[in-house]
């Protein structure tokens, strides 16, 4: 059981006093003629982001955004991309459930948990302006990454539907047209082994290919004791390979191509509660262990490949063509009871595949900068699972897929209307077509014939139907900006959000008749005012932002127990909610010696509405006042500081970081046996680089006080279930040596 570490009144006064001693957001840098970022703690430039499409400046951008690069996630010892909710205010990245890459995000309240097929993300995920649509092989692991951008609040102008809560932007490094290359290992706790390659070979003055390859192994933090196996393992492969052609300064092309096995163990978490004096019912000593009997077979396979195209068409127009095509496969299982009996069973097979066509025309004159485009994607994704209840000898498959065909047309311009105030106005059209499948049948038996049980009799039909529907909607944006000088600029934007509608893979049509209908979009209406500037000589950055957001008919996934069919699930578009709250991000670089950061978010948010059907009633029921939002804290906040010295000819760098989250309910009805309390965590790195900065050696401690926190759950109660209470941890305390050196 977790403990209470501290209240989020705590976590905020403490935010604040680590404010007051860094107080300054990310250390601006100049760009070097590969378009990669060139850190130089002496000569500070600026920070070059693409957030609206093209190369500005992160202090000309009015939008709040975070940016951290490549170097600064591998010398803090990051893993991938889940720790970026340690370094960015009021964002939250996990790990989903059962899973060890599939990826849960929620920014400013805003998100998705479910990551069955056919649900929408409500954070944007992109790898080089390319939409990942699923969440399934999500969880990026930190290589061959230049920079990560995370956009805050509604980007559907520029990023689409499904970008209401905002976007990540992973973006990758180019090429070049020189040979290099490094290589870097890594051995830390429970046999963590990383292996990462990555080379750039010229083939002829302007085109040249290369690729990146990681291989990652670790022990499990716990073991199955049923089983044996580890629990809470990794055994990931991932590889990029591109070609670059970039023969002038406005011509460039790019096809790519990516893979990522993940075969590591699933994740069936651990009985928080017991369920009578069975042993095999009980609690684990250790979080991280599981008594699990559904066995360790788990597969995930993400792939990829794309093209990007860029042509100057004059000094001032620039033509891009973003095509790419992704797909991937899910085999795992779930063990919901924790025990060595099929009490409450899950085994499950996803797959997904997508077509993204995205054409833009860019614009940057002297008073006018801008993009127009056209965007379309073509995905399918699609699944069956079983839900075994083994006391009643019983099973239900669930099984459909979901088609999308999605149309867009978009534009966004700002205008200098003099060299200090700017307007920019912009907006999107969406349309989306969707076709439901979803079947769900009884049998009884363990498990159904789809997952191995051919002698298992048929029963009921609970569902069965395909159903289609559009969804479209107008998504604009408008933003005034004023620079009282070159380096500080202030802002004020309204920006409206929209994830499309769909259809509930686990409807229950005899449960819930309306199923078949499928749900509404959910939109949302965003203010924001912020500041970004740099102070002290370019020695002190400060962003702040403040926003205030109309969230209406939120899609959000029930699951209750249901005597009569295992787990009866249904989407409800809740209804209305405000959001309200504030960000802060500050670095200062007082001396060549020393630098620090801090961050600080805080979101409200308040449901004013939540209508549901409460008992199998057929009158919806408002139950605001007995809903929170899930996946929110109330507080964020993170620090971290870095002394420098010269030594041994070369740069030592040493950085003590924390980071800190308040309480956080795991749905949206409060669980106290799951709902997680505040926490904070302190990471250590220490980075040596060679002279010739060829030769890097360092060691990143992490977890240094062995925090025990849940960041996901399931809560299924009762005898029947199993009394499936159950929960999932972030990692224990870890050490890890790493060696790396370019050529």
């Amino acid at each position: 059981m977790a403990r209470r570490i501290m209240s989020a009144r705590t976590i905020f006064n403490l935010g604040v006093a680590l404010g007051a001693l860094t107080a300054a957001p990310a250390l601006a840098q100049d760009v070097g003629t590969d378009g990669a970022p060139i850190i130089d703690e002496q000569d500070s430039g600026e920070i070059v982001v693409t957030a609206r499409r093209r190369e500005e400046s992160l202090i000309d951008v009015p939008i709040s955004m975070s940016v951290v690069t490549g170097d600064t996630l591998r010398d803090t010892g990051a893993v991938d991309i889940t720790v970026l909710q340690d370094k960015t205010p009021n964002l939250t990245l996990q790990i989903a459930r059962g899973s060890n890459s599939t990826l849960i995000a929620f920014s400013r309240g805003v998100g998705q948990q479910d990551p069955l097929w056919g649900f929408e993300p409500g954070v944007g995920l992109y790898v080089d302006d390319v939409y990942v649509a699923r969440p399934q092989g999500a969880v990026l692991d930190i290589f061959d990454v230049e920079r990560v951008e995370v956009l805050r609040g509604p980007q559907g102008t520029l990023y689409g539907r499904n970008t209401i809560g905002g976007a990540i932007k992973y973006v990758t490094k180019r090429l070049g047209n020189e040979f290099e290359g490094s290589a870097r290992a890594a051995y830390g706790s429970y046999d963590q082994i990383d292996l990462i390659g990555q080379v750039t070979v010229p083939v002829f003055d302007g085109f040249s290919i290369g690729g990146a390859v990681a291989r990652y192994w670790r022990d499990g933090y716990g073991t199955n004791l049923t089983t044996g196996a580890e629990h809470y393992d990794k055994d990931v492969v991932a590889a990029r390979l591109s070609a670059e052609y970039n023969p002038t300064d406005t011509i460039f092309f790019r096809l790519a191509g990516d893979r990522v096995l993940d075969k590591s163990n699933p994740r069936h978490g651990t009985r928080l509660l017991p369920n009578g004096a069975d042993p095999r019912y009980l609690p684990t000593q250790s979080v991280y262990d599981t008594r699990a009997g559904i066995g360790d077979d788990n597969r995930v396979v993400t792939q990829g490949v794309s093209f990007t195209g860029e042509i100057g068409l004059s000094p001032a127009l620039t033509f891009k063509t973003i095509s790419a095509y992704r797909q991937g496969e899910s085999d795992t299982v779930i063990d919901f009871d924790n025990s060595a009996l099929p009490t409450l069973d899950v085994p499950a097979r996803y797959e997904d595949r997508q077509f993204t066509q995205e054409l833009q025309l860019l614009y940057e004159g002297y008073r006018v900068q801008g993009v127009v485009g056209l965007y379309y994607l073509n995905g399918r994704a699609a699944g069956a699972f079983d839900t075994v209840l083994g006391l009643l000898n019983t099973t239900t498959l669930t099984s459909g897929e979901v088609k999308t065909e999605s149309y867009a047309a978009f534009g966004d311009v700002s205008f200098d209307v003099t060299d200090q105030f700017s307007i920019s106005v912009g907006g999107r059209y969406t349309k989306d077509t969707k076709e439901g499948t979803v079947y769900r049948q009884n049998f009884t038996g363990i498990r159904s014939p789809r997952f191995g049980n051919a002698a298992a009799i048929p029963g009921l039909i609970r569902t069965d139907y395909t159903n289609e529907r559009d969804f479209e909607q107008f998504t604009p944006r408008v933003s005034l900006s004023y620079e009282v000088r070159p380096e500080l600029n202030f802002y004020a934007s309204y920006g409206k959000g929209f994830k499309s509608g769909g259809f509930d893979m686990r409807g229950d049509a005899l449960f819930t008749p309306t199923t078949v209908n499928g749900y509404e979009p959910e939109k949302i209406d965003s203010y924001e005012i912020g500041m970004k500037g740099a102070f002290l000589d370019r020695t002190l950055f400060l962003n702040l932002a403040g926003y205030h957001s109309k969230y209406k008919d939120q899609q959000v996934t029930i699951q209750v127990p249901s005597l009569a069919g295992g787990i009866a699930s249904f989407v409800d578009n809740a209804g209305s909610a405000d959001i309200w709250g504030a960000e802060a991000e500050a670095r200062i670089v007082p001396s060549r010696n020393f630098s620090a950061t801090m961050t600080l978010g805080y979101t409200n948010a308040d449901y004013k509405e939540f209508l549901t059907f409460i008992g199998g009633g057929t009158t919806p029921v408002d139950v605001a006042d007995q809903r929170v939002f899930q996946n929110t804290p109330e507080f964020t906040a993170s620090a971290s500081a870095t002394w420098g010295a010269d030594l041994m000819g070369g740069r030592l760098s040493v950085t003590p970081a924390v980071s800190l989250r308040s309480d956080v309910s795991m749905f949206e009805i409060p669980t106290p046996a799951l709902d997680q309390d505040g926490y904070f965590l302190i990471d250590a790195s220490a980075n040596w680089v060679a002279p010739d900065e060829r030769l890097t050696v360092g060691v990143n401690l992490r977890n240094l006080t062995d925090e025990r926190y849940r960041v996901g759950g399931y809560n299924f109660p009762g005898a029947l279930f199993g009394n499936s209470i159950i929960g999932y941890y972030g990692p224990p305390r870890t050490a890890t040596f790493n060696i790396g050196y370019r050529f």
